[in-house]
């Protein structure tokens, strides 16, 4: 529905200096204002996934920042996004969730400018984030190459943690994964931008992976092979997976998608949940030459992405449409 909307939008031109717009579902936004600087300008918000009111800041905070370091940008500076039941919530628990935002972004060297607040039945928080970045580093998701290496650079499951959560079912360490890697930037992005053999990156968010990489895919007119078992994994999620818990929206997303993906025809039903699952602030997804597989893995893992692998490779597309198979 969403795509329908867009295709239908009344702005047909757009100004030579909008370097990203619309056009294959970006992460951002970007414009450029010389020869060497462009502005990266992105927003994210929801309702909270977790119970403690200064997660929920936290991961907020960070999936919002992602998009800004997708593109291979830095972040300078944000602006808060909130609505809260002021009627309901106590003021503690509406200042522990403005003070977790605030810590990401203290985290990422950046303050929190200003923003915006209303009063609204539930609570929502996010941030519009703003960076930088050379028009020359610009990471898109569509400049994949024929060839190219793909890289995830955290493990997959948050979706099914946060729906084993509402359950009743999640443990204190799944609980503990969950927030450690929602809440963790994806600050390498940036020094990404640096490596010419980078050629797209994108972040696994609520289209889940298969979603996502097919937008890389179509961006860039190739197709896709994932090794499944190269895919890394929140072993909790798998559990719970395996179980039959997953969230209403992984189902949407097949059904939005599932048209363009092949999966073996003996694959058990989890595989497609985990594939599906959409993820809040998720992973970054590179494509890069094979030769720059060791520098960007080298990249995460000194950021602490002990879980970042190689998960599948580019291909020339066969046929009119891209497509994703699953080995």
């Amino acid at each position: 529905m969403l795509s329908r909307i867009i295709a239908e939008s009344p702005l047909k031109t757009l100004p030579a200096d909008l370097l990203v717009g619309i056009e294959t579902a970006d992460d951002a936004a970007v414009y450029r204002l010389n020869d060497t600087q462009a502005v990266i300008a992105t927003t994210d918000f929801f309702m909270p996934i977790v119970d403690d009111p200064r997660d929920f800041g936290r991961i907020a905070a960070a999936n919002a920042l992602s998009d800004v370091y997708a593109m291979g940008g830095r972040p300078i500076f944000a602006l808060a996004v909130v609505g809260m039941p002021i009627a309901k919530l106590p003021e503690d628990v509406i200042h522990a969730i403005l003070e977790g935002g605030a810590s990401i972004c203290a985290e990422a060297g950046i303050p929190i400018a200003g923003g915006h607040s209303i009063d609204s039945p539930e609570p929502i928080y996010g941030l519009v984030a703003i960076g930088v970045v050379r028009p020359d580093q610009i990471k898109t998701n569509k400049g994949a190459h024929d060839g190219d290496a793909l890289i995830l650079s955290k493990p997959l499951g948050v979706g099914i943690l946060s729906a084993a959560l509402k359950k009743g079912l999640l443990s204190e360490a799944g609980y503990g994964e969950m927030v450690r890697w929602t809440a963790r930037l994806n600050l390498t992005g940036a020094r990404l931008a640096d490596l010419s053999g980078v050629h797209a990156i994108t972040d696994v968010t609520g289209f889940g992976l298969a979603g996502h990489l097919l937008e890389v895919c179509r961006g860039s007119h190739l197709s896709a092979t994932v090794e499944f078992d190269k895919l890394p994994l929140i072993a909790e999620a798998v559990t719970h997976v395996r179980a039959g818990i997953a969230t209403g929206a992984s189902a949407r997303n097949w059904e939005s998608y599932g048209k363009d993906v092949d999966l073996p025809a003996a694959a058990p039903e989890w595989y497609n949940k985990m594939i599906t699952d959409p993820q809040t602030s998720g992973g970054l997804l590179v494509a890069c030459a094979p030769a720059c597989v060791d520098a960007v893995l080298a990249a995460f893992r000194a950021d602490g992405f002990d879980r970042a692998a190689v998960i599948g490779r580019f291909s020339a597309a066969d046929g009119v449409s891209p497509r994703l198979t699953i080995d």
